[in-house]
């Protein structure tokens, strides 16, 4: 059972987690204004976990078919057999179940929300079905990570919550633009929809910037609605710098830094928002 867990975990790309945690960690610092409680970092901490995993596992188990198919993503546990779908399933609801408990724990709307969240995150596996705009749909299920920290610090949904999300929500969208360029031939041959197969590299990659460059001046309005001061704003400038950076990475004619602006680019922009957010709170 542990083995199987472990390859569940390894298939789910566990780490990545770090991509929404601190963007909800950011919304839990805004929305109190200072240092949450150590109840309310711990369960927010839970429920992330639950939610990510539930919406990884179930990704993984409705994308089966296709990543049997994509010479990128055959070698996944589910294509070779490693593990089951109803193992996958299994996981999914326990990883759930954790979601809801740790939201029950937080306050009621966080508990009377937490349905609704799984609902998103798991209807975002079926958008490249019949949309060009499933990109936009993860978008909306992270976003819900910096709001759902915001209810759970507050019990309440508030402007600045919403914009936050809406910055998460275009910064997913950017970098899942680049992300699916890689399986641009593969969703042109298999009828899946997404913005590379329906307007090609080029008008990509400007999709991808001008949806950064809408993150990036929410950001700075969020900093300004909320008062905050020098150093949130050096830490929107840094990722910001970070983003172009990203961007250089990436051109028409040559997709081979692509792991690099995905995995290590992106982690290292959340993790500059929060830090900044905490020190601006803190000192």
């Amino acid at each position: 059972m542990l083995n199987k867990i472990k390859i569940i975990l390894e298939m789910i790309k566990f780490e990545h987690t770090i991509f929404a945690l601190p963007f909800a960690f950011t919304g839990a610092l805004l929305a109190a204004k200072g240092l949450p409680t150590v109840g309310q970092i711990l369960w927010i901490t839970v429920a992330m976990v639950g939610a990510r995993s539930a919406a990884m596992g179930f990704n993984r188990w409705a994308d089966r078919s296709f990543d049997a198919e994509n010479p990128r993503t055959r070698t996944r546990a589910l294509p070779q057999g490693l593990v089951t779908p109803l193992q996958v399933m299994v996981f999914t609801a326990v990883s759930s179940g954790v979601l809801i408990f740790a939201a029950y724990m937080l306050n009621p709307l966080s508990f009377y929300l937490s349905p609704i969240a799984l609902a998103v995150v798991f209807f975002y596996s079926y958008t490249k079905r019949f949309t060009f705009l499933s990109h936009a749909f993860l978008g909306l299920a992270i976003s819900l990570a910096p709001i759902g920290a915001w209810i759970a610090v507050t019990g309440r949904i508030e402007g600045a919550a919403l914009l936050l999300g809406a910055a998460v929500l275009f910064w997913l969208l950017g970098f899942d633009v680049l992300y699916a360029l890689q399986d641009r031939e593969f969703d042109v041959r298999t009828g899946l929809h997404s913005i590379p197969q329906q307007f090609g590299v080029r008008r990509s990659l400007w999709i991808s910037r001008a949806s950064h460059a809408f993150t990036m001046a929410a950001l700075f309005w969020l900093g300004l609605l909320c008062s905050l001061g020098t150093f949130y704003f050096a830490g929107v400038v840094i990722a910001l710098l970070l983003i172009v950076y990203e961007h250089t990475l990436v051109k028409e004619n040559d997709l081979t830094k692509l792991d690099m602006a995905f995995f290590s680019m992106n982690g290292y922009i959340s993790v500059t928002i929060f830090i900044f957010t905490l020190l601006e709170v803190l000192l």
